[in-house]
């Protein structure tokens, strides 16, 4: 069974296994936060539980603790060593913190999985005079792949060398006849 948490900040919900569900609602630390009421949308997009307290000595401290990372360390620990430090989901919604869906990435992995700020709309595609230019980014080298007559050749052309070199884990362009 799946369970939807409502964000406290936001009309959107929270996707978790039963299970899991059940720790966050037994567990003592997490129950005295009122973790699971609390929930919140973060900027990033992720889920998020922040608390602030005033300290004996007048100072504050913030705890914060983003759901997906709470998670991953508690159930998806065996992965960490192999998978790299940085907490992603694997199809792209924050808010689906389901367990199948949770992954540990690289940093570079991570920076591949990111939307695009290029003004073609597209990874690694940029419009010069009146062509488009294809690289990617390899051992953190820029690499050329080409010129093209349209932004979709040159985002089909990256596409074809990102899933050479980084395989299931390289960023792919959504062009339309590309898969």
């Amino acid at each position: 069974m799946i369970y939807k948490i409502k964000l406290k900040n936001a009309d959107e919900t929270v996707l978790l296994d039963d299970h899991v569900y059940e720790w966050l609602s037994t567990d003592p630390y997490l129950v005295k936060l009122e973790f699971i009421q609390n929930l919140r949308r973060h900027s990033s997009g992720c889920a998020v539980f922040q608390k602030t307290w005033k300290k004996a000595d007048g100072s504050f401290k913030t705890e914060t603790l983003y759901l997906h990372k709470l998670l991953a360390e508690k159930y998806l620990s065996d992965q960490k060593e192999k998978g790299g430090k940085l907490v992603g989901a694997k199809n792209g919604n924050k808010l689906d913190c389901r367990l199948e869906n949770l992954v540990y990435r690289s940093r570079s992995a991570a920076s591949r999985q990111r939307r695009t700020t290029s003004g073609t709309g597209y990874t690694g595609v940029y419009k010069e005079h009146n062509r488009y230019r294809a690289v990617i980014s390899i051992n953190g080298k820029s690499v050329h792949i080409g010129m093209f007559d349209t932004a979709e050749e040159a985002a089909a052309a990256y596409n074809k060398v990102s899933r050479e070199t980084y395989g299931e884990a390289g960023k792919i362009n959504k062009v339309k006849g590309w898969s």
